[in-house]
């Protein structure tokens, strides 16, 4: 899931953390992962990753969305591939699946299927 980062708002800021994952390569280096992953320092409930290489998008935990949202026509299931065998995704005859990434981005999936924004809201 991601969105227009310059609409998000948040209340309680100063519970939030962040964290920056390590990523390791095969050579056994290390550096830390540009995307920042926010979530609450009290409960520790993920609330966002954002990402500098895509600065105008917010990538927020369904879980952490608490506005009125439209229920998703069809949803993308993706990465079939690399599922385990006991996971049964909840896929409805209107979903598209993938066994790795699909070519049509977020912000396609939306246009196609006219959910964009209005602007100013």
């Amino acid at each position: 899931m991601a969105g227009d980062a310059a609409s998000l708002e948040v209340e309680g800021r100063r519970q939030m953390r962040s964290y920056r994952a390590i990523l390791r390569d095969d050579a056994g280096g290390e550096q830390r992962s540009e995307a920042e992953r926010t979530f609450c320092g009290l409960c520790g409930s993920g609330l966002w990753l954002h990402d500098p290489t895509w600065p105008e998008l917010i990538h927020p935990f369904a879980t952490a969305i608490d506005t009125p949202l439209p229920a998703a026509p069809e949803h993308t299931h993706l990465m079939l591939g690399s599922a385990p065998g006991w996971v049964q995704p909840p896929i409805r005859p209107q979903d598209r699946r993938f066994q790795e990434l699909p070519e049509e981005s977020i912000a396609d999936w939306h246009r196609r299927l006219g959910l964009e924004a209005d602007e100013g809201t």
